[in-house]
């Protein structure tokens, strides 16, 4: 289960994302610019749908305790560069 919650408003905002699987959760503060949403998501997605989506990418690539713990959305990109080009198939089941 990926729980989001905006800890902080502004740009970026800043939210945490609590990721629980089987016994074990793991806790993430994630930044997200507006400008970087909405281009991520093409402005049809909340960050928080953005942020399920992201944490869905990231889980099927390696374990939960494996994610950072704190970082801007934007470092995915770096480390998996087809991030940006298979997240709409993770915001549609968003």
């Amino acid at each position: 289960m990926i729980e989001v919650q905006q800890l902080r408003e502004g740009d970026p905002a800043t939210y945490q994302v609590l990721v629980r699987e089987g016994r074990g959760e793991s806790r993430h503060e994630v930044r997200v610019a507006a400008a970087t949403r909405d281009k991520l998501t093409g402005g049809q997605h909340s960050a928080e749908a953005l942020l399920e989506a992201a944490f869905r990418f990231l889980l099927d690539r390696e374990p939960k305790e494996s994610i950072l713990g704190r970082f801007d959305i934007t470092v995915i990109s770096r480390y998996f560069p087809e991030f940006e080009r298979e997240l709409p198939r993770y915001l549609e089941r968003a």
